[in-house]
């Protein structure tokens, strides 16, 4: 039989928490949503910002490189 478990929502994390996750500045990913080049982030508000753990680290996993010059398919 199945697991018929209720699905959790997963846990948002503040711009200083995901910050600290990440080892930046909150400036930092606040710079890096203005020029969208960051972390997916939620809008809860208009002066309400969170980050999904999952999205943060989809965001790491597509910039590892394997040298200084390799690019990626994302050069951001």
């Amino acid at each position: 039989m199945e697991d018929d478990a209720v699905h959790e929502p997963e846990r948002l994390l503040t711009p200083i928490q995901a910050a600290d996750f990440l080892s930046l500045t909150p400036r930092w990913l606040e710079l890096k949503r203005y020029h969208g080049d960051g972390p997916l982030f939620v809008r809860v508000s208009a002066r309400c910002i969170r980050y999904r753990l999952s999205d943060i680290e989809d965001w790491v996993d597509c910039r590892i490189r394997t040298s200084t010059s390799d690019l990626g398919q994302n050069p951001t």
